[in-house]
């Protein structure tokens, strides 16, 4: 079930923004998001918050300042998604900038799983021999791993976002927002903003030693579009914050002003740099991306982030969106097998949803949950054979339903049934044997069923509400656009009344509509939807311009619809 509802918008707060200066419709888009501060929307560098709230960061900073000055070799040991690979990019840029004597090593997902496991420590000595490894975007929960790098002499500096276990790795700095007793203000930085905070504290005590002045030192901002790239794609909360170092990126990227790599992936996403938006990141270069890493090896985008040659950055950018077209087919013919077992899925009798087969590809799992929790409404894991008799999850969850929380639940309720897991709420992983799959799916529902209430287990689209006519313009768009929509913090969708003048189905799969209301007429389409409408509706919609033949006019995108 669907259901379309209206935020709330306290008054006194749009008002205020109102009187601040501020448009009359996106004060009541800002004050029904929680914003009250005009000061909130700033997104100039200056706005950010200070590195220093984070916890151990100086002490990361001398760390890394004094390994720099000693010549010691650091290898960074990433993730294999967007986010880590952007960070690697990142750390590997900004700290080649500042004068260290870095390389990088990211597990491949096939043979050493997630994270600085103790098998890649010694594929890092094998063939790095580093003093010092530093992590992006892992690492929180590899205690062993922590472990075997000091049994070899290796210090560990451990950067991430994730949520921590119990216990903490024995690390020689850990700079986490969600760490315990960190006081950051914004725990929701993506992988990529952590370290990007570490290389601005770095810098900053270069710049004390007299290594640099302000004239002298590295550019960071120049960093700034891997940055945005990697904190849309890992769909983190976009908070004041992270909307900085986002709207930071979109600038630069739209200036021209951005790394070869992600000029060659707007290029072969054939999207446009110059009017670049966070969907694009999100939608159009992050899966091109992360394809790597679910299919092959995410070095390929890595060395696509860091190689400042065009040519060689066009044919990575060729290469990954190749290995993307094949992940694509893979996971429509998972699609497919997943609803054949979902055949006889009854909605009202579960909580929750957990499939496996023995065909599935392990790199791609968790579009394929993605795709089912948006299809059901259910928090949804899929597993896939890992080789040996064990079989890995990839989980996405929905509203209100902790998914790192309820993984959590189940082991300590039947210890020996999960191997290891991590995650965050909306998305986690894990192994199990496979013969335990079905002992865990019971395990898995029996905490959805505890947890989740009938009403959570609706889909509710929230809306701002009706628009007012005068705003149907190419102008407001324009000025919509400006903003930084995201997680946490939704892309404006209104709702009103329409009479649906004419309704016909576009390419076996789409719905285009005509509706009109006050007089005035709208282009409409319902993607992915078949059925015919009534002759009045209740619409929740999305505005866009599209431009046809020349001409640039307001559609409505139908988010949904019903009976009014």
């Amino acid at each position: 079930m669907t259901r379309i509802t209206t935020r709330p918008c306290p008054f006194r707060e749009s008002e205020m923004l109102r009187q601040g200066g501020i448009h009359p419709v996106l004060a009541r888009l800002f004050a029904a998001r929680g914003l009250t501060d005009p000061k909130d929307l700033s997104s100039e560098l200056s706005a950010l918050i200070l590195p220093s709230g984070l916890l151990h960061i100086d002490a990361a900073a001398v760390f890394l300042a004094d390994a720099i000055a000693a010549g010691k070799r650091m290898v960074i040991v990433a993730d294999y998604d967007c986010d880590g690979a952007t960070a690697c990019a990142t750390a590997l840029r900004g700290l080649r900038a500042m004068g260290a004597d870095v390389d990088f090593i990211v597990p491949n997902r096939f043979e050493y799983g997630y994270g600085l496991t103790p098998e890649i420590v010694a594929l890092t000595a094998r063939e790095k021999s580093p003093d010092i490894i530093l992590t992006v975007d892992n690492g929180i929960a590899s205690i062993d791993g922590v472990e075997e790098a000091k049994r070899r002499g290796i210090e560990v500096v451990v950067t991430d976002h994730h949520l921590p276990g119990d216990r903490l790795p024995d690390a020689r700095v850990i700079v986490n927002p969600n760490q315990p007793a960190c006081g950051f203000p914004s725990k929701n930085l993506a992988g990529v903003g952590v370290v990007f905070y570490v290389l601005l504290a770095l810098r900053a005590e270069l710049r004390r030693r007299g290594v640099f002045d302000a004239q002298t030192q590295p550019k960071l901002d120049s960093l700034l579009d891997l940055v945005a790239l990697g904190t849309v794609a890992d769909v983190v909360k976009l908070d004041s914050n992270n909307r900085i170092l986002v709207a930071q990126g979109l600038k630069r990227m739209r200036a021209g002003r951005m790394h070869a790599g992600v000029a060659a992936l707007f290029r072969v996403a054939g999207r446009q740099a110059r009017c670049a938006t966070p969907f694009d990141l999100g939608f159009a270069l992050g899966p091109r991306l992360n394809a790597a890493g679910r299919l092959e090896d995410m070095s390929l985008g890595i060395e696509c982030l860091i190689t400042d040659d065009e040519g060689r950055a066009w044919a990575l950018a060729q290469q990954l969106n190749e290995i993307n077209l094949k992940r694509r087919e893979i996971e429509a013919e998972m699609q497919d097998t997943a609803l054949l077992h979902l055949d006889d899925f009854q909605p009202s009798q579960s909580s929750t949803i957990s499939v496996f087969d023995e065909s599935w590809h392990q790199g791609v799992i968790g579009i394929v949950a993605s795709r089912l929790k948006e299809k059901f409404y259910r928090p949804t894991i899929t597993f896939a054979p890992a080789g040996d008799g064990w079989i890995k999850g990839s989980g996405r969850s929905i509203a209100g339903f902790h998914m790192r929380d309820a993984l959590d639940l189940v082991s300590k309720r039947a210890p020996s049934l999960i191997d290891k897991f991590g995650g965050h709420a909306m998305a986690a992983g894990l192994s199990i044997r496979a013969e335990a799959f079905d002992a865990f799916a019971q395990a898995f529902e029996t905490v959805g069923q505890a947890w989740l209430t009938e009403q959570q287990l609706e889909r509710v689209i929230e809306t701002d509400g009706p628009l007012e006519d005068a705003y149907f313009t190419t102008q407001f768009i324009e000025l919509m656009d400006g903003i930084v929509w995201g997680q946490g913090f939704a892309p404006p969708v209104f709702c009103d009344e329409f009479r649906v003048i004419s309704q016909r189905i576009l390419k076996d799969k789409h719905l285009k509509l005509l509706l009109e209301r006050n007089g005035a007429r709208y282009d409409a389409i319902w993607f992915g939807r078949t059925d015919a409408l009534g002759d009045r509706a209740r619409v929740a919609f999305r505005l866009d311009a599209n431009e046809y033949n020349g001409t640039t006019r307001v559609q409505l995108m139908v988010e949904h619809a019903e009976p009014a």
